[in-house]
């Protein structure tokens, strides 16, 4: 729907009663806010008026003391600004590669995999040797509980190694 004469005297009347452009487009039908405010640039309106009842003052809310900080601002100068303050973690048993070994019958081809079954690669893909970890899954989760420590590390862990720490 277009802006006819009639739409536009309709919008600049409104406009002066101090209705919101969300009102204006209601009432117009069929356009939406953003397209009042649009309309309203374009024409150079001025600013709106105060709607009813908005001329009694409201109280002001009363402010809450709040107990001073107790914990210290991080550093805001030099080479370690705002750096992290690694939080110590309970100690985790580290994960070795040697943990697990896959016995031979329980190594599972691309052919032999299933829901069943540990799906962890092992070796390369193009090598002849390659095959899958064959355990028993845990719950749902396609790897064994030993590749699902490996999988699944909490995501400041594996920066961490990353960077040599």
């Amino acid at each position: 729907m277009g802006w006819t004469d009639e739409r536009v005297e309709l919008l600049k009347r409104l406009w002066a009663e101090g209705l919101s452009a969300s009102q204006i487009a209601r009432e117009l039908g069929g356009i939406t806010r953003n397209a009042v405010i649009g309309k309203v640039h374009r024409l150079s309106l001025s600013g709106r008026a105060k709607p009813a009842g908005s001329s009694v003052a409201r109280p002001r809310r009363q402010r809450v003391a709040r107990p001073a900080r107790t914990a210290p601002r991080p550093m805001t100068i030099g080479n370690t600004a705002l750096k992290i303050a690694a939080i110590p973690r309970p100690h985790r048993m580290p994960v070795i590669a040697e943990d697990v070994v896959v016995p031979i019958p329980l190594r599972a081809t691309i052919l032999t995999i299933s829901d069943k079954t540990c799906k962890w690669p092992i070796g390369d893909p193009a090598a002849e040797d390659f095959c899958f970890c064959g355990h028993p899954p845990r719950d749902s989760a396609p790897y064994c509980e030993y590749h699902a420590r490996l999988a699944y590390q909490p995501q400041p862990d594996r920066r961490r190694r990353a960077a040599g720490e």
